[in-house]
């Protein structure tokens, strides 16, 4: 590919930036309640999705840092990972589709644990510097769609008020950028911008330019 893709992962980079920023003030403020530490793996194993920019850019970063049969074990933890989420997402979906609450499934799915791929046999993450915004702030007080959310490792007392981070406003914010880079690229793909991804799948989708929608030859869906 030839697109100098710079322009929006310096973007996202300032996105990141904001995000790590809002965590070192919530930490300073609450240095008793934040509890984070290397090899503290809980956030290795939550469940959640990624956005356009977020995917290609953990994935590009992948790609350069990883070869050979490093990179080989990589993609076959990657794959075995997402058959598990892609399994209890089938289910989750059936739940609704008989009845269930969403509300009840998505706390079902959000109390599921999955060790992510990028997590080491020495429990450090194989991509740190570029991990995604959500690993960025967790372990700290969240607003996710009116709700307050915290790891449960951390010493945040349940009903008391505390400074928190906008999980929705930044997730609108990626979006955004996501529908930017589309936008940017050509792709006739005009809604792959709202499509989101595990890790997993972050890690094994090959972003070429018929997978971006800006192959020459490509005809229109």
């Amino acid at each position: 590919m030839d697109l100098d893709f710079t322009p929006f992962f310096k973007k996202y980079e300032t996105i990141a930036a904001s995000a790590d920023e809002a965590f070192r003030r919530i930490k300073e403020a609450y240095p008793d309640e934040v509890v984070c530490k290397p090899k503290c793996t809980d956030c290795c194993y939550a469940l959640f999705d990624l956005t356009l920019i977020e995917a290609f850019y953990l994935n590009y970063h992948f790609n350069r840092n990883f070869s050979g049969r490093s990179r080989e074990e990589m993609l076959e933890k990657a794959n075995a990972v997402d058959r598990k989420i892609y399994q209890l997402k089938r289910d989750a979906f059936k739940k609704t589709r008989e009845g269930a609450s969403e509300e009840k499934v998505v706390e079902e799915m959000a109390k599921q644990r999955i060790r992510c791929p990028l997590l080491n046999k020495s429990d450090l993450c194989d991509l740190y510097d570029y991990r995604p915004v959500a690993c960025r702030i967790y372990g700290v007080p969240l607003a996710i769609a009116g709700s307050a959310r915290t790891c449960g490792k951390t010493g945040f007392t349940h009903g008391e008020q505390y400074t928190t981070i906008n999980m929705d406003a930044l997730h609108d914010r990626l979006l955004g950028l996501s529908g930017e880079f589309v936008n940017a690229i050509g792709s006739k793909h005009v809604k792959m911008s709202d499509v989101l991804v595990p890790v997993s799948m972050a890690l094994l989708t090959d972003y070429n330019e018929e997978y971006l929608g800006i192959a020459a030859d490509q005809e229109e869906s």
